[in-house]
């Protein structure tokens, strides 16, 4: 079983590269939205966990799903992996997955992460790679990942494959905290008048966060789910949405097969 988590579409990718390669079911973790989140595992099933890292963090929508995350018969003996995607390090990502999995008796034994191209562009010096630099991270990405395959379908534990960076602590702890607690919010997003309204930010928002639809303007609901993840502007066809004014003139980037 993988549970994915994806908003640019980096980590579906993967998670659909993995399942089909050993033979894994994939769980939406976006898709449980009901109070009873309880999964019965096979016989030495293993259990894979594929998200994006938000603020060297995982997203706050995995660690509540895993906080709710129920597990039958308990998975105690069951092989545990884990992998991420960012567009550069990962800081202290899988320490803060094994400290949520801690708690429903579950630990990671090998870890991984691919930088894939960059899509997070709420700050003024961020935008996405080149197309250059983006078809060289795809390429490499895809090489690694036949070589996590490997790994996984060998069920070998101690496996840590992961990009940390020079200042995890910094940014995940600090940095990490930061973004979290003042810089994820939906309250910057809105459409110019260059929308269509075709309703394809809404369809792929992640968590629901925009109402919207065909002959519809889009409009976030401020209710506290938006994760920043910028799926809503890199979708749109007319480069209608905006960040308040940090996404002038950026580019867009999703995962195209």
């Amino acid at each position: 079983m993988i549970f994915v988590f994806s908003c640019t579409g980096n980590t579906r990718w993967a998670a659909e590269t993995l399942a089909d390669a050993l033979g894994e079911r994939l769980v939406d973790m976006a898709d449980q939205t009901s109070s009873d989140t309880t999964f019965s595992l096979e016989k030495n099933e293993r259990i894979g966990f594929c998200f994006p890292v938000h603020g060297w963090r995982p997203p706050k929508l995995v660690r509540a799903f895993i906080q709710g995350l129920k597990l039958q018969p308990a998975a105690g003996g069951h092989y545990c992996w884990a992998l991420c995607t960012a567009g550069d390090d990962i800081g202290l990502t899988m320490e803060y997955l094994n400290r949520d999995l801690s708690a429903i008796g579950l630990q990671v034994t090998s870890q991984f992460s691919l930088i894939m191209p960059e899509s997070y562009v709420g700050l003024p010096f961020m935008d996405v790679d080149p197309p250059e630099k983006e078809k060289a991270k795809c390429e490499k990405a895809r090489q690694l990942l036949a070589e996590f395959i490997a790994y996984i379908r060998e069920r070998r534990t101690g496996i840590i494959r992961t990009v940390r960076g020079k200042w995890p602590r910094i940014n995940s702890n600090l940095l990490g905290g930061a973004f979290v607690r003042w810089i994820v919010s939906d309250k910057p997003f809105h459409a110019t008048s260059d929308c269509i309204e075709c309703g394809k930010c809404a369809q792929v928002c992640p968590v629901g966060n925009i109402l919207g639809g065909k002959e519809q303007r889009p409009q976030w609901k401020h209710n506290g789910q938006c994760l920043s993840c910028f799926a809503c502007y890199h979708h749109c066809p007319t480069r209608a949405i905006r960040y308040g004014n940090r996404t002038e003139k950026k580019g867009q980037y999703y995962y195209r097969k």
